[in-house]
């Protein structure tokens, strides 16, 4: 608990001295985000570092019942927290793909109403407002952050292909290709908002369908990788005399590396075969 109070307070400390460097508070709506990198907070870093550790020492130990090795297999939860950050970073993407879309449906109603693609973003901006009701979503931060770089002076044009390098979605990427392509041509701009967010929209509803068909596989493959390591962690309190030939001599540890080895691959395959990409 200390530990964690000392934490907190230094946390708390580097984001007032960050505050502190402007004479005026930033909001989030003022605040770039490069959506491709998620930095985790230092209480984030310590706890996945901590729980993966912990999960890889007991797992060293029921395998070997060695601390050497269960210390060195602990030392792998330091990479960890890179893993959370890559979820959390595609979660974040998701949902910032998901409101885009929510996004150009407003645009749409706008240019069709016979308004200009500029007060269409900033009609937009009211309409998001309406639809979501935290103000410091995603996409009503980065529309606020367009209508005013648009109303110093920047093209349309700059002001999307800036976003699209920071959301960094193939989605967004090839609105903004064809958006750009048919604002110089001349091209039929209500027809290409609709047509990107219907498209944005068919795939999103394709993946949660998905993501429902295979949520129960999800959890079987969960409860199959978990019971190996429970068969051995009860052998191992209840017949100790039984499974003490896998952990003495050489022959022993040779066949519960290769056992472990095994169920890793089969984990990685399981999670290789349900990422499916749409």
């Amino acid at each position: 608990m200390f530990v964690w109070g000392l934490l907190s307070l230094l946390e708390r400390t580097r984001k007032s001295k960050q505050g502190d460097i402007s004479q005026f508070k930033v909001s989030r709506a003022e605040t770039v985000i490069d959506y491709s990198v998620y930095r985790l907070s230092v209480q984030e870093r310590v706890m996945a570092v901590v729980v993966a550790s912990g999960s890889l020492y007991a797992v060293g130990y029921l395998f070997y019942k060695q601390p050497l090795i269960s210390l060195i297999m602990a030392a792998l939860g330091l990479f960890y927290p890179k893993w959370i950050s890559r979820k959390k970073m595609i979660k974040r993407k998701a949902e910032l793909n998901d409101q885009f879309r929510q996004a150009l449906f407003s645009l749409s109603s706008s240019l069709t109403a016979g308004k200009s693609v500029e007060s269409g973003l900033a009609e937009a901006v009211n309409d998001l407002k309406t639809l979501y009701s935290n103000p410091n979503t995603y996409i009503i931060a980065e529309f606020d952050r367009m209508n005013r770089k648009i109303q110093n002076g920047e093209t349309i044009e700059a002001v999307l292909r800036e976003f699209d390098e920071r959301a960094d979605l193939e989605d967004i990427h090839n609105f903004v290709d064809v958006f750009v392509t048919c604002k110089r041509s001349g091209g039929n701009l209500i027809e290409v908002v609709r047509r990107t967010a219907n498209i944005i929209g068919e795939k999103i509803e394709i993946q949660q369908e998905i993501a429902v068909l295979i949520a129960q596989k999800k959890f079987e493959s969960a409860i199959l990788s978990a019971a190996p390591l429970a068969v051995i962690g009860l052998l191992t309190i209840s017949s100790p005399d039984y499974m003490a030939p896998l952990y003495s001599g050489l022959t022993g540890p040779l066949i519960m590396t290769l056992c472990l080895v095994l169920l890793l691959g089969c984990h990685w395959l399981v999670k290789k075969i349900m990422d499916i990409k749409v």
